[in-house]
């Protein structure tokens, strides 16, 4: 590999952003200015969302119309409902099934379809849309899976509690309404990762902002970037089924050559920010629970592998059983994940096609020469 080719594009800059910004020596991530610790502490994800895509933290009387707007719009059409029966009905891939949703989402629209791709109010209301009605999805699919009825949204819920309602059927209590909420904030946005590239490479074609998310779950999808929250608590729940003490655990898997999930990015040196506050939410929810075995579990493995190894945990690592404290079935963790990326896949869409330049990257062609080639025709090869 020459010394001039960035593999997997790592360091290059393709854009400027005011949206988000990481600091990996540091353990530090900021949200148009305010740290992750303030955002997760004193707002909620209509707030952040309001945040990322308006520039600014809403005042009551913002918030309260925007939240206004994003309950009118959480109902998804019978026809999408529709097709993730039959996509739950055939046991698809969660991430395939919202993916598949969410494209369906543009044939309903109300957008006006002579529309510019640079309108930037019909896009913010468009985003807006797909963002209220994902959660929708998501629940829909995970019930009809279960082999139950969805849920119809309420209007006298926010985002998070609303989600929970639906996916449960029943109304959750503050503290799990309060954790959930914290989770979406903590994952709303993170830099130009590979799902949000792929929404800003969409875009810069100027393809519409249905596209430009549907790309962006297509590419979380994948396990070297989504997932890795599932791993974990697979491995935490094989730990617990072996009845096996974690620390002997941790040291075969690494004997083996296992690669223990949840550790490592490739952005922070250190323990992400997000971890942090996540494994004290996981610790909250297992005392309210009455056991801290998986926090328990978590904290041992995180200090063998710090210590003896130098790996921090990343925000995968704890969101795991803190999802699983909550009943949150583990193969929609993803999709979770998405459902709170969307704000920042969609502010980034925003900020890029502000001053649009069509991404085209290109390669270095390493292959045969034409002069070290001779065509043959069909007939004599």
């Amino acid at each position: 590999m020459s010394d001039d080719l960035k593999k997997g594009l790592e360091g290059v800059i393709v854009a400027e952003s005011e949206l988000s910004v990481i600091d990996g020596d540091a353990g530090k991530l900021v949200y148009r200015g305010y740290t992750i610790e303030d955002l997760a502490k004193g707002a909620s994800y209509e707030e952040v969302l309001y945040l990322l895509w308006h520039g600014y933290l809403p005042n009551r009387d913002e918030l309260s119309e925007f939240k206004e707007a994003m309950v009118a719009a959480r109902e998804v059409d019978d026809d999408v409902i529709s097709t993730v029966r039959q996509l739950a009905e055939a046991d698809e891939n969660p991430m395939a099934a919202l993916r598949t949703a969410v494209s369906m989402l543009s044939a309903f629209d109300p957008a006006p379809e002579d529309a510019e791709p640079t309108d930037e109010t019909v896009n913010l209301e468009t985003g807006r849309r797909i963002t209220a009605k994902i959660p929708t999805i998501i629940a829909a699919f995970t019930r009809i899976r279960d082999g139950k009825d969805p849920v119809d949204p309420r209007d006298d819920l926010d985002h998070a509690a609303n989600f929970l309602y639906m996916l449960n059927g029943e109304e959750p209590d503050d503290v799990l309404a309060d954790v959930f909420d914290q989770a979406l904030v903590l994952h709303a946005d993170h830099g130009l990762n590979a799902s949000t590239f792929s929404a800003i490479t969409t875009a810069s074609t100027l393809s519409d902002v249905h596209s430009a998310v549907t790309s962006a779950i297509g590419t979380l999808k994948g396990p070297l970037h989504g997932g890795a929250n599932q791993d974990v608590m697979e491995m935490l729940k094989e730990v617990d089924d072996a009845e096996s003490d974690p620390l002997d655990w941790v040291k075969n898997a690494l004997d083996e050559g296992r690669r223990v999930s949840g550790f490592g990015h490739r952005v922070y040196n250190v323990k992400d920010p997000r971890a942090k506050i996540l494994g004290e939410r996981s610790k909250e929810l297992g005392e309210a629970a009455g056991t801290l075995k998986w926090y328990e579990m978590s904290t041992t493995i995180e200090d063998y592998l710090m210590e003896e190894k130098g790996l921090a945990p990343n925000v995968d690592f704890y969101s795991a059983s803190t999802y699983y404290q909550m009943g949150i079935p583990i193969d929609i963790y993803t999709p979770i994940f998405a459902m709170s990326r969307v704000g920042g896949w969609v502010a980034h869409v925003f900020e890029y096609i502000e001053d649009n330049r069509l991404i085209r990257p290109r390669a270095r062609y390493v292959g045969a020469k034409p002069e070290d080639t001779t065509f043959v025709p069909l007939d004599e090869r």
